[in-house]
């Protein structure tokens, strides 16, 4: 990788860091014309699009009972695999579910309660490949909030990979159906013979999936539309640079699309960590695709002046992974706000959360962690405020708010306050 110094990016070269997308416009009327078919055809339309996409012959759209059986299917290391992180994952996200409160406020009581959504759908990708970590970290918030009926779409395959459905069964799905691409996000968002409607659409997927959830969304809730995977590194001159590029090329190696970026305001340490990752690259299996991610004009090391410069770096590339290896990350950390998920230290690594740690997966790209966190409990959570007033802690609010109501010319609102006093 070349070394490019933060000062002489020009307008072009920050666009692509910047500005990164999904790239879904170039799909979305080839996506629309597939939703349309789903709306209208129902399960021939999802058969037919399994035949044409994923040039699989669809029998049974759900398979809840196939995955039931999976368990049984994959060995005893890896189911182990699978339950670990599952339990990290579930005890993390216990953490995050919001209590009921209702408190005095001079004499008003007021609170807010939460309750879960009443059904949901996870994506998780699928087919011919493994993702069990992407099926954990869509189902198991859902069901922690409490949600009754957690839906799984995941890709059709002549033999389903026994590893994401056992994954599923884990983390306790509701119903599975063998349907994938934007024919699944239709389904999921309006229905079919088979597939039963939900409230709430999450996941990530290719841009296919991401131009369907855009085109459904205010139809249904969605969580967010996710692009190809990124990470960023702060490092300074204590870090380890083989560390560095291992983290580079591990995330290079999902997607010819992935953006993956080191700063640093070490000369060294950025000519080290540049020839890390062309030796790593050429040792790992998925070459061709590292290199694709590596050559993207939204990958990079770049040297920046100060460790100032290279923070504010950060912050403007609102990083889905953010990691930071420096003497003082701490103090870093604090003066970032725009990441969706922070990772302290040369012993944490991204994939650390990409699988097993606790933290969910599913996060902002493209710089949307500056507006929206990742996918967590509170997305499955609907909260309604409530309030009990006597006549007391009215009559003080009285002039308040029949004079506010006056203003704005609600002649109703104010009579509904001073009826309530006219015995006064």
């Amino acid at each position: 990788m070349e070394v490019r110094e933060v000062a002489d990016l020009d307008p072009g070269e920050r666009s692509a860091l910047f500005e990164r997308d999904a790239g879904v416009e170039a799909v979305r009327e080839d996506v629309r014309d597939i939703i349309g078919r789903v709306q209208e055809g129902g399960d021939v339309a999802l058969r037919e699009c399994s035949a044409e996409f994923d040039g699989v012959d669809v029998g049974n759209i759900e398979i809840t009972d196939e995955v039931e059986r999976a368990r049984d299917r994959v060995d005893d290391d890896l189911l182990e695999a699978i339950e670990t992180a599952a339990a990290n994952i579930r005890a993390f996200h216990e953490r995050q579910h919001p209590d009921d409160w209702r408190e005095e406020f001079d004499g008003r009581e007021l609170g807010r309660r939460y309750r879960p959504i009443e059904s949901a759908g996870v994506y998780a990708p699928g087919g011919t490949a493994a993702y069990p970590s992407s099926a954990l970290m869509g189902i198991i918030p859902a069901k922690v909030a409490g949600v009754e009926h957690v839906a799984v779409a995941t890709p059709p395959a002549d033999q389903l990979n026994p590893a994401t459905l056992a994954a599923i069964d884990v983390a306790g799905a509701d119903a599975v159906y063998q349907v994938g691409g934007a024919q699944a996000i239709a389904a999921l968002a309006y229905g079919t013979e088979t597939v039963t409607a939900v409230d709430t659409i999450v996941g990530p997927g290719n841009r296919w999936v991401t131009a369907a959830k855009a085109e459904v969304r205010g139809d249904v809730e969605i969580d967010f539309l996710a692009g190809p995977s990124e990470l960023l590194v702060i490092a300074d001159e204590t870090a380890d640079p083989e560390l560095v590029a291992a983290d580079l090329v591990a995330q290079a190696e999902h997607d010819t699309d992935a953006s993956v970026v080191a700063v640093t305001d070490d000369d060294a340490l950025a000519a080290a960590v540049a020839d890390a990752v062309e030796q790593q690259a050429a040792q790992r299996e998925r070459t061709e695709v590292i290199r694709g991610a590596l050559d993207n004009d939204a990958s990079g090391v770049f040297l920046a002046r100060s460790m100032s410069e290279a923070t504010l770096f950060a912050e403007e590339y609102a990083a889905e992974h953010l990691a930071i290896q420096t003497d003082n990350e701490e103090a870093l950390l604090d003066r970032i706000d725009s990441a969706g998920s922070v990772f302290l230290g040369g012993f944490s690594p991204v994939a650390a959360g990409d699988y097993a740690s606790g933290p969910n997966h599913v996060l902002p790209t493209g710089g949307k962690a500056r507006l929206v966190g990742g996918l967590s409990v509170d997305t499955f959570l609907r909260s309604t405020t409530v309030q009990r007033l006597d006549q007391d802690s009215l009559g003080d609010l009285r002039e308040t708010i029949t004079r506010l109501a006056t203003a704005e010319g609600l002649e109703a609102h104010a009579e509904s306050i001073d009826k309530r006093f006219e015995d006064d």
